[in-house]
């Protein structure tokens, strides 16, 4: 029986396409918007997780602030140094690693070429700390970092603007002019691209030792790259930390600190849950089109109710039941919005693809809210079809077959 009342009820669909695609059209244009907004909620969470990651991994970034004196007050603000790093290495737990940065902006020339960029200075844990590998050449030796070696590792787009767009021409072994002195150019980082301040293969990297020697004429350095191990709290850690350099910085227990620990897990997290409840918010207002598109079944459904007044007053006098009448309609009901729905996810899924390339997100395929939509937009068809077939159902025989 309802193998046979299915049927009955794809016919009356097939009979009125028209009729029954703008029914459906609420439920489609529903649907696809939730999908859509949720989709593309996801992927830019995601673009926004891979650019922080990209910063490093479970990284602290340590670098000094002003004080803040009880009238505002300035003043020089004391910079860091190597010993800083050897001490916070060897006396925090669960450090893995630890990178003291120094970076200015220069010109770089080579081959005629010059280009502005930011030159950083550090060692060798910059590469763990900030994620980096080395596309081609090496990293650079003990005896450079300690010596002040003129060696550099050039970042990919300084690599293009200098030595040539062509992927073959590494610019390795060559010489590169920063300011008053060349240095030689042994490695090629991994591109990056894009992050959070700009380009992040802009840039040029030399020992820490080189760039304070020959460039700022400094032995301080203007920030710490501080890498967690795998699975530490970052909260009793920064405690310490905080702790420490306190200390080392002799402030009195009345003073603010003046530095800053920026926690790129941190910001990650509120930001992927910022992004979460704007995509749930998001989503929750497209789903509002969906509560109309069920409205618009349910009209159509009365008005179909009535122009089969006749048909339905026949089939119940010749014995049909009521719930067999009512199954019928809320079946037909149902057909129309799982179509909608299954009409809705094919769009969304090609309209959240060609936009997720727009826009420069990846594209992330939620499983579970193209099921979900698809079972709540079949649901609506069981609310809202329900009152038209029970309608149906209560008709009196002889009243049905008596109308015109």
């Amino acid at each position: 029986m309802l193998y046979s009342v299915f049927m009955l009820a794809l016919r009356s669909v097939q009979r009125n396409m028209l009729r029954s695609f703008l029914t459906m059209l609420g439920i489609v244009i529903g649907v696809s918007a939730v999908i859509t907004m949720v989709t593309l909620g996801n992927g830019a969470t995601a673009s926004i997780a891979n650019k922080i990651s990209g910063l490093g991994t479970n990284l602290l970034m340590v670098s000094p602030g002003q004080r803040q004196g009880g009238g505002g007050g300035g003043g020089g603000v004391a910079q860091f140094t190597e010993a800083d790093a050897l001490v916070i290495a060897g006396e925090i737990g669960g450090v893995r690693a630890i990178a003291p940065q120094a970076r200015t902006s220069a010109t770089v020339i080579a081959n005629g070429r010059n280009w502005v960029t930011t030159v950083v200075g550090s060692t060798n844990a910059w590469f763990d700390t900030g994620n980096w590998e080395i596309a081609s050449g090496r990293i650079f030796s003990d005896e450079e970092q300690l010596g002040g070696n003129a060696v550099c590792i050039v970042g990919e787009s300084v690599r293009r603007e200098i030595f040539g767009g062509t992927i073959g021409q590494t610019g390795l072994g060559q010489q590169l002019r920063i300011k008053q002195f060349s240095c030689e150019v042994v490695g090629i980082l991994v591109a990056k691209g894009q992050g959070g301040a700009g380009d992040q293969d802009d840039t040029v990297l030399l020992p820490l030792h080189t760039l304070q020697r020959r460039v700022p004429g400094s032995r301080k350095v203007s920030m710490l790259m501080i890498s967690m191990e795998e699975g530490s709290d970052s909260k009793p850690l920064k405690a310490s930390l905080t702790q420490l350099l306190r200390e080392r910085r002799k402030l009195a227990e009345s003073d603010d600190d003046n530095f800053n620990i920026f926690d790129t897990q941190q910001l990650a997290e509120t930001l992927s849950s910022t992004m979460g409840v704007l995509t749930n918010l998001l989503g929750a207002v497209a789903a509002v089109s969906l509560l109309v598109g069920g409205i618009g079944i349910m009209n159509i459904m009365l008005v179909s109710v009535t122009e089969r007044t006749r048909e339905i007053g026949l089939r119940l006098a010749i014995g049909a039941l009521e719930r067999e009448v009512l199954l019928q309609f809320l079946i037909e009901s149902v057909v129309l919005s799982a179509l909608g729905g299954l009409i809705g996810i094919l769009i969304a899924t090609g309209a959240s693809y060609a936009l997720s390339g727009y826009m420069d997100v990846p594209y992330e395929f939620d499983v579970q809210i193209n099921a979900l939509s698809f079972f709540f937009s079949a649901g609506i068809g069981v609310v809202f079809g329900y009152f038209p077939a029970q309608r149906a159902a209560r008709m009196d025989p002889i009243e049905a077959l008596r109308h015109e």
